[in-house]
């Protein structure tokens, strides 16, 4: 009989596992934070904002909102509607919630960002077919624990040091984060036609971008996933 990993081991296997995109989310934390401190922002203010949030694309949007006042209404707003996509993350997480207490499924899901949600849900949908029960809660806290560790504390150390890098988005830094996204895919890839939602969402956005200002893209690329994959689904 073949005994089951303890806590510990699965909590080090998620940060293990977790830990190559790294690679790809601390130049984006750096370059957030060098942003928030050529804003204006503090080494603190970013800490708590990015360790309140954690949620990066709001993040970097909120930044390029940040004056003096603060148009608190204009950057609640547009977290929201980047955020949006959280309430379809968290309702394809739901199920493996199930067994949870609330505290901890509140926990689960304020450490929710598009890589652990990735990683979790992977994970979790392994664990179902190998009739193992639902959400590893060990091996997320892990993959959780790292990337919120390594996204807060360089996004400090930007906005800290922010002036002595320049434009680090000038560096070519940026293609690392959407790198992680594609490796993210690949491991969630099960063939085109299960993928065409995800093409028309991103066919939606990219015109949404191209031709409406402010960040509509978001919500009008979600809403047209959806629909397209309501759409195929009602023909099956």
């Amino acid at each position: 009989m073949t005994s089951l990993p303890s806590p510990r081991a699965e909590f080090l296997r998620g940060i293990k596992e977790s830990s190559p995109m790294l690679i790809g989310l601390l130049p984006w934390a750096l370059i957030l934070g060098v942003q928030g401190g050529q804003k204006g922002m503090s080494w603190l203010e970013m800490l708590l904002m990015t360790g309140m949030n954690f949620a990066g694309g709001s993040e970097f949007a909120t930044v390029n909102l940040w004056v003096h006042p603060l148009p608190v209404l204009l950057i609640a707003t547009v977290t929201l509607m980047i955020n949006s996509r959280h309430i379809l993350m968290g309702a394809a997480f739901a199920p493996y919630l199930k067994h949870l207490p609330l505290k901890k499924a509140m926990a689960v899901l304020f450490f929710m960002c598009d890589e652990s949600w990735a990683m979790g849900l992977a994970e979790a949908q392994k664990r179902k077919a190998a009739g193992l029960g639902s959400l590893n809660l060990p091996f997320y806290a892990g993959v959780c624990f790292i990337l919120y560790i390594t996204w807060i504390g360089f996004a400090a150390f930007g906005a800290a040091l922010g002036p002595l890098f320049g434009d680090v988005a000038a560096w070519g830094f940026g293609m690392a984060f959407p790198a992680v996204f594609l490796v993210l895919l690949k491991g969630m890839w099960k063939g085109f036609a299960a993928a065409r939602p995800w093409l028309v969402s991103l066919l939606v956005a990219a015109a949404t971008y191209l031709s409406v200002d402010g960040a509509w893209y978001v919500p009008a690329g979600t809403l047209a996933g959806l629909l397209t994959a309501y759409g195929f689904g009602e023909r099956r």
